[in-house]
């Protein structure tokens, strides 16, 4: 039997800043994939709907199935949580209301045919799914960890032969190459894991890719040493990077350290912005989000970025920083632990205005051939509203 999927985004919460508001949480990448592809690899199916933010009806990214406000559901149908990255294929699922759990907390629901789901169901069979469970968004970077290496080696295929003039340490099998451009001097290191090239990426001499690593397609890098990370598409990277995930159309494309770090879509790094990953103390690395202090137990996690934000040359951001969506940083040299959705400077109050960001938007994105459309620039305005409400 075929179940319809719908995702679930959980309510509002600091742990999910910079992103709870600007994009549907289901679209945050958790190892190579979306949160959202892994609920439609685990059922076989694509999604039907997101139930997100009412705002964020109409969020217009390809390939996002209709964002809708939460609703009754009929069977059968699975509703996955955004909180959850699930591992692997769902067995076959009861034909009663189940209720999907890992490590005994809930992550979805299953809802048989004839019924309907309209929340929680107290008397639903416990079924055990195996995942990574979200916390927060810093719970990507660990995700990242657990689940990449698995993911690249599902996605090694077919490949382009290695270029003449590049290094490879380790089993060039695990070097996947698709319609490229790679130039002498490149090294790929696959003792650690496959190096994952989509297609049209293009490699500067002078840089090293180490496994696990994927690349989305059409993403430049220009030099660097890069490892660990799942980036683009349609990114720019350059310098030393471990350990990030990148949502796509993000610029880094000068000299400095990003680490442990999630990077949302559209975000610019100006040269020499760096990244701290690591306490001075080693210790465990705590958010501030807007004054609510949020213990991650991670000791090594770099900055959360929300879509859109940008930071000036020569930015110094420490170990957990928050900048929020479409945050403008540049009035000191370091950044605050906290930075405002479309804050103007950083260390002040100052926001930017809503006509201000738009007319950035109209400039930034068809610099990678993203048309500005009338329903991109609408949800865009609601997502400024509700964000500095």
């Amino acid at each position: 039997m075929t179940h319809a999927l719908y995702l679930l985004d959980p309510d509002p919460a600091p742990a999910w800043a910079p992103f709870a508001g600007i994009r549907p949480l289901s679209e945050l990448r958790a190892g190579a994939h979306l949160v959202r592809q892994r609920w439609e690899t685990f059922v076989g199916t694509e999604a039907t709907a997101v139930f997100a933010l009412p705002h964020l009806a109409g969020f217009p990214e390809p390939g996002v199935p209709p964002v809708e406000a939460r609703r009754p559901v009929a069977g059968p149908a699975v509703i996955g949580s955004s909180t959850f990255a699930p591992r692997g294929l769902a067995g076959p699922l009861p034909e009663v209301a189940a209720r999907l759990t890992h490590d005994g907390i809930t992550v979805g629901w299953a809802v048989p045919a004839g019924s309907t789901w309209t929340g929680p169901v107290s008397n639903a069979q416990a079924m055990n799914v195996e995942g990574v469970l979200l916390r927060g968004v810093h719970d990507l970077v660990s995700a990242l960890e657990q689940l990449l290496r698995e993911d690249v080696i599902r996605l090694v295929g077919d490949s382009d032969a290695v270029p003449k003039g590049s290094i490879v340490l380790g089993d060039p099998g695990w070097v996947s190459l698709r319609e490229g451009a790679i130039e002498p001097g490149v090294v790929f290191d696959t003792r650690n894991g496959p190096v994952v090239l989509e297609s049209g990426v293009e490699v500067r001499s002078g840089t090293r890719l180490e496994g696990p690593l994927w690349v989305g397609a059409n993403t430049r890098v220009v030099g660097g040493a890069i490892k660990n990370s799942a980036i683009g598409p349609w990114c720019v990277i350059h310098g030393e990077v471990s350990t990030t995930a990148m949502l796509g159309y993000a610029n880094k494309g000068h000299y400095g350290f990003l680490g442990h770090s999630v990077l949302g879509r559209w975000v610019n790094f100006g040269a020499g912005t760096t990244t701290s990953n690591l306490k001075s103390t080693y210790g465990p690395v705590r958010l501030d989000v807007a004054g609510t202090k949020l213990e991650t137990g991670h000791q090594f996690l770099g900055s959360l970025i929300g879509d859109h934000a940008k930071t000036a040359i020569g930015t110094l951001l420490d170990a957990g920083c928050v900048i929020g969506a479409g945050a403008s940083i540049f009035d000191d040299v370091r950044a605050r632990k906290y930075v405002a959705p479309f804050a103007w400077g950083g260390s002040a109050s100052e926001r930017m205005t809503r006509e201000k960001f738009l007319a950035t938007v109209e400039r930034v994105l068809p610099r990678r051939h993203v048309e500005v459309t009338e329903s991109m620039r609408s949800y865009l305005a609601r997502a400024f509203d509700w964000l500095t409400r």
